[in-house]
């Protein structure tokens, strides 16, 4: 599913972190669904990195990625909490009992909102002025740290900011490192806590996967958003946010 995931954001246009944390949530509780993302995610990242890190912008490194490494650890730590909330619901349906919790509520909003922010036309060319580099870090780490959808704010405050192609992608790279670091920083533990250890060679088969889909991505093929593609990409999101508000998944 990894590879997959990795392969889809080359045609859907949309991040790893966006494709890959719904799938693990049909067969995890939802925070380690995202704390395992992030560990797929940061070391994707750091492949990423190697290759084109050096071309970071540091003036917006600093003023973007500072604030959203801080907030980042604000959001991861909101998630945890949210975690531990009792379920705000309880139902029957075909004989089975459901529970709808805080956490999986708020995940499935903002699955949805972040799925139409990326697909929705008026929102493609929309941009902010670089002056307001810092509140698109602190907004960016935020939900990062919270959900893990930080490239499309993060990409909404750069594409502004006068980088080249190559700039432009190596300082999303190290933003998107410094968030990764942070919130791995808060739930990291709680799902090494949580969660026996019999379920890290996935983990590891997740990153190892990742890391051939980017790899193939990055060598052999030119990213292209294919419009039905991107449709039925954020159909099935959708789909799966609903079935994790109502406690199904």
């Amino acid at each position: 599913v990894a590879f997959g995931a990795s392969g889809l954001t080359l045609f859907s246009g949309f991040g790893l972190g966006t494709l890959l944390m719904p799938a693990f949530a049909l067969f995890f509780p939802i925070e380690a669904a995202v704390a395992m993302t992030a560990i797929v995610h940061f070391s994707n990242n750091l492949f990423k990195l190697a290759l084109m890190g050096r071309r970071a912008n540091r003036s917006v490194v600093w003023r973007f990625g500072v604030p959203a490494l801080i907030t980042s650890i604000i959001g991861a730590g909101l998630l945890v909490t949210l975690s531990r909330w009792a379920p705000v619901l309880e139902y029957s349906l075909g004989g089975h009992a459901f529970f709808v919790s805080p956490v999986k509520l708020t995940m499935a909003f903002l699955m949805i909102g972040f799925a139409l922010f990326e697909v929705l036309p008026r929102f493609q060319d929309f941009s902010v002025d670089p002056q307001y580099l810092p509140a698109g870090g602190i907004l960016s780490g935020f939900f990062g740290g919270l959900s893990g959808h930080q490239g499309a704010l993060r990409s909404v405050f750069l594409l502004r900011s006068g980088l080249s192609k190559e700039s432009f992608i190596g300082t999303g790279v190290v933003i998107a490192c410094l968030v990764d670091i942070g919130r791995l920083s808060v739930y990291g533990s709680h799902l090494v806590a949580v969660h026996s250890e019999s379920q890290w060679p996935l983990i590891l088969a997740a990153i190892l996967s990742a890391f051939m889909g980017a790899f193939i991505g990055s060598r052999f093929i030119h990213k292209v958003t294919m419009k039905w593609i991107q449709a039925i990409v954020s159909i099935l999101l959708i789909v799966i946010a609903v079935l994790l508000g109502a406690g199904i998944v």
